[in-house]
């Protein structure tokens, strides 16, 4: 694609797709997906450092374990041979860590961690400059390749077989479903394009998604208001 090319937002949020084995294992599960471009990129800042502030404030009296959207994932985790207690979703993992602050990544991934903290659900973000062909959740057959960093080195580890993964045509964009991202598609200071991945099940509404997505997009256009965004409910 050209600079003076847009990104055909519709086109990428219609290309998610959730393979029947992952559907076979959880048929509640659904994901809102958002396309976004002209995204207001850079470091963490007193504003999206507020807004981590203000979703930390949200869990102050909170079990964890008893809110009925943390123990679905638990449960949706050891359905696929995960350790629940030991490898945690996004969500359960942010909410654990509110009480001593929320973590400062970049002010992108503030946002979208700022949501998931406040709507109780995890949300992905990758950078649609670094993704290669549709995204796709999978259970793994173990070939595929996840890179990371190991000892301050680059890294290439591989899921465990029937492990629930987000992928692409490269290899592996998050392993254990949502718990862990991959580097090379993970949001920069310099992402100006993304996809957002918030994901529900059972009992969770469908319109807790919809609010969720809107609170996203409302915190990004205050600093982005002509930012384009697309989005898709896929289950």
């Amino acid at each position: 694609m050209t600079p003076d090319q847009e990104l055909d937002l519709e086109a990428v949020a219609a290309s998610v797709r959730v393979d029947d084995a992952v559907r076979a294992l959880r048929p509640d599960f659904a994901v809102l997906v958002i396309a976004a471009d002209g995204l207001p990129a850079g470091p963490t800042d007193d504003w999206s450092r507020g807004l981590l502030a203000e979703a930390a404030a949200t869990t102050e009296g909170l079990d964890v374990t008893a809110d009925p959207h943390v123990a679905a994932w638990r449960a949706a985790y050891g359905a696929f041979g995960a350790k629940p207690g030991r490898t945690r979703n996004s969500a359960e993992a942010l909410i654990r860590r509110a009480p001593a602050g929320l973590p400062e990544v970049n002010l992108l991934v503030d946002v979208y961690n700022a949501v998931s903290v406040a709507h109780r659900l995890p949300v992905g973000g990758e950078d649609l400059a670094a993704y290669a062909g549709a995204p796709r959740l999978v259970r793994a057959t173990g070939d595929e390749a996840f890179d990371t960093v190991a000892g301050g080195a680059p890294a290439t580890e591989h899921p465990e077989p029937g492990e629930v993964i987000w992928r692409d045509d490269l290899g592996v964009t998050c392993r254990r479903w949502n718990h862990r991202q991959c580097v090379r598609t993970r949001i920069t200071e310099k992402s100006a394009s993304a996809l957002f991945l918030l994901e529900r099940l059972d009992p969770m509404p469908l319109g807790a998604l919809d609010a969720a997505a809107a609170d996203l997009l409302a915190r990004l256009r205050e600093r982005a208001p002509a930012l384009r965004a697309a989005s898709r409910l896929v289950r």
